[in-house]
């Protein structure tokens, strides 16, 4: 039996009451000051991931639509959508720069917990600290290391959200961000409660739009960032959400989960064991269920070998990998997410081209005929022996032409704690990635990054939104 699977015990009403109220309790109690170093310094980076990646979407499928719409219902605001430094109310503004965030699936992601943080929590967080500003450098790492923190032991104690049908970068995503919303406001420990009930309250997001290849997968981040806002505005004018949304009889465990849960990881240790440091900078601009795929195939594309070559390839993954990522692949779909969310197209395109980026997944390269024959010779099939909910192992087997057979396998996912993307290389994603989307200068790039990596000396957080070259 799955070790995680055997932990879950059945839920004990007793054990858990006051569990989000307990939550709120700690998240008040931190301070900027109860932060190590490491941590500082990996908030900062999951900040300058983000605006990079919100950069590189300028030209995303689905992100200039929502951004037309948004500009005729508001034309004046307190916040600011980033892309086109466009003038909004703070849920619009943190609802297309969420979406932006995610549009590439190249955000950041904590492996275990199945979660997108910074997609949902610095959109939201940003909009709120023009709205209130000015926000210190140090008010503001503290919310959003409250928030990454939050949101990967939500993840954590809810293992299996993904199979049970949610997008956990949604649901969780919006309750994590309105605390972080909330300690930015500086609100006491009953009003936080009041803004989790609040995002409880407003929590969705199917995972059927990963499994039909939908635009709306890309845009859910940037509808969970609005929710957080809005929970924590409301909480904040003084209208109580739901005391027991995580815990109570349809709060979060029983309803989303079906008590199928490990209540303990919410709490264990929370404020001096810091999950933030396990998140994780994506190599690749798509699922993170094919980036172990992705790695076998551009190893062996590095051993000198060609699609046509091989007459077969099987590609085994756990359940939960292979119900995400494991379906035929469908070149006639035109889907960019389609793309990004399967492990055929994702192996073909490593294989072929030894690359995987931003240019892997944009229109006409997806339906590419050469790719979408190569793709017809390649099974993806589910590993019983596998950890159904693990999210790095993969294994390939290629039958080559001349009669030959090659087997590799991994289970280290590049750019998570066992394999961490360098500084170096993370400076080199954000260069690309507004340099792709926008077309910005060396020079501007490295001003913006210069602001995020010195943020706790900041006296005023906006500077960030003012040298952002939307």
């Amino acid at each position: 039996m799955n070790t995680i699977t055997a932990e879950a015990a059945p839920l004990d009403g007793a054990a858990v009451e006051g569990l989000s109220r307990k939550l709120c309790v700690a998240a008040v109690a931190l301070r900027y000051e109860d932060l190590p170093a490491d941590v500082i310094r990996t908030v900062k980076l999951l900040i300058l991931d983000t605006l990079g990646v919100i950069g590189a979407a300028n030209s995303a499928p689905g992100i200039q639509t929502l951004h037309t719409r948004l500009a005729r219902w508001e034309t004046a605001g307190t916040a600011t959508a980033l892309l086109g430094k466009l003038p909004m109310s703070p849920p619009s503004a943190a609802l297309a720069n969420g979406a932006a965030a995610h549009a590439l699936d190249f955000d950041d992601i904590h492996d275990e917990a199945r979660v997108h943080t910074s997609a949902v929590l610095l959109p939201a967080l940003l909009a709120m600290a023009e709205d209130i500003g000015p926000v210190t450098g140090q008010d503001f790492i503290l919310a959003m290391a409250v928030g990454a923190e939050i949101n990967a032991r939500l993840g954590l104690a809810c293992f299996n959200c993904l199979d049970h049908g949610w997008h956990p970068t949604m649901l969780f995503g919006v309750m994590s961000s309105a605390v972080g919303a909330a300690r930015l406001l500086k609100l006491d420990a009953e009003a936080t409660l009041g803004a989790l009930g609040f995002a409880h309250h407003l929590a969705s997001g199917s995972a059927q739009s990963i499994l039909d290849g939908a635009l709306t997968k890309r845009l859910g981040p940037g509808f969970a960032a609005r929710s957080a806002v809005m929970a924590a505005c409301l909480a904040s004018d003084g209208l109580n959400g739901p005391h027991r949304p995580i815990e109570g009889r349809a709060g979060l465990f029983q309803l989303q989960e079906r008590g199928e849960v490990i209540p303990a990881r919410l709490m264990d240790g929370f404020g001096s064991q810091w999950e933030i440091l396990k998140y994780g900078f994506k190599a690749f601009p798509c699922c993170r269920c094919c980036h172990s795929t992705i790695d076998l195939g551009q190893q062996l594309h590095g051993r000198g070998l060609k699609p046509d070559q091989i007459e077969e390839v099987t590609i085994w993954q756990p359940a939960v990998n292979f119900r995400t990522v494991g379906q035929p692949y469908e070149a006639s779909r035109d889907s960019v997410v389609h793309a990004q969310f399967n492990a055929a197209y994702c192996f073909a395109r490593a294989l072929h081209d030894g690359t995987v980026d931003l240019r892997t997944f944009q229109k006409p390269q997806i339906t590419d005929p050469a790719i979408a024959a190569f793709t017809g010779r390649i099974k993806v099939l589910l590993d019983g022996d596998m950890d159904p909910i693990a999210m790095g192992p993969a294994r390939v087997k290629l039958k080559l032409r001349f009669g030959e057979t090659l087997s590799v396998e991994s289970s280290t996912l590049l750019g998570g704690p066992d394999s961490p993307l360098s500084e170096e290389r993370l400076l080199l994603k954000f260069r690309s990635c507004l340099s792709f989307g926008l077309g910005t200068e060396r020079g501007a790039i490295d001003a913006l990054a210069g602001r995020v990596l010195e943020l706790e000396r900041s006296p005023d957080v906006s500077e960030i939104v003012t040298a952002f070259p939307g």
